[in-house]
């Protein structure tokens, strides 16, 4: 292999990575989240709007295993005696409970499972993004992924320079956690198209527009994954080409 760096079309600028320092994220792609019958859909909330993320993330992250990059999840989810909720005052405990957090449900398969809760059907990830086995996988307790999680460790010991960030929702965990990745010195390149936000989906200016704004200016950068894609084929073009050459 000639090298390990592709260019990759992104805003504001092309962004230059080397797959051997890049890891590829996935922030909650779990079942309350994008599933008929999670939490999220159960709340009202059109579900669909994060459902068409999921083919195109799917895509991106056959690529990114196909390039040996390594893939990390982050899933939401809470011990099931709600210890790490916060105190009794906590923001994170009074609006999670009112979000029904802990409430057990009744799934068509006759397995009971609680909201948010670790280590059930509700806080798996979603079956066409499963994790495969040498996969990380990675639970948090707060919006952050950083937050009281190894997140930074498992990056830090994948020799991690660039993260490829997908998921959602885009305004509540993705850009708390691309916020925290730049302060601990992370290159984030956000995949437009593999993320959604139903939050203000209605508004003259979405939370999901807001929140591209904000990583295109201040914390990142901004693509799609077609041009990740793209720049992953291309570099294999390379390898093939540098092969032949060498023949």
């Amino acid at each position: 292999m000639s090298t390990s760096v592709v260019r990759m079309a992104a805003t504001p600028a092309p962004v230059e990575i080397n797959t051997q320092s890049t890891v590829f994220l996935v922030v909650d792609m779990q079942n309350d989240f994008v599933a008929k019958d999670g939490l999220l859909h159960c709340l009202g909330v059109d579900v669909s709007i994060v459902q068409r993320a999921v083919a195109p993330a799917a895509r991106a992250v056959i690529a990114a295993r196909a390039a040996g990059i390594p893939v990390v999840y982050l899933k939401m989810g809470f011990r099931p005696n709600l210890s790490d909720l916060g105190s009794d005052d906590s923001p994170n405990r009074i609006r999670h409970l009112l979000a029904g957090l802990g409430a057990p449900m009744q799934l068509p398969d006759s397995m009971e499972n609680r909201v948010l809760i670790r280590d059930t059907w509700n806080t798996d990830v979603i079956r066409e993004l499963a994790p495969w086995p040498e996969d990380h996988v990675i639970y948090h307790h707060r919006f952050s992924g950083f937050f009281e999680t190894t997140l930074h460790d498992t990056l830090w010991k994948l020799g991690a320079k660039h993260v490829i960030v997908t998921g959602c929702t885009t305004s509540v965990a993705v850009e708390a956690t691309i916020r925290d990745a730049m302060y601990h010195d992370y290159a984030c390149v956000l995949l437009a198209d593999c993320t959604a936000e139903p939050l203000g989906h209605g508004f003259p200016r979405t939370n999901y527009d807001a929140t591209l704004l904000l990583v295109e200016r201040l914390f990142g950068s901004l693509s799609t994954s077609e041009e990740f894609i793209k720049a992953l084929r291309r570099q294999y073009a390379d390898w093939v080409a540098g092969d032949l050459q060498l023949k």
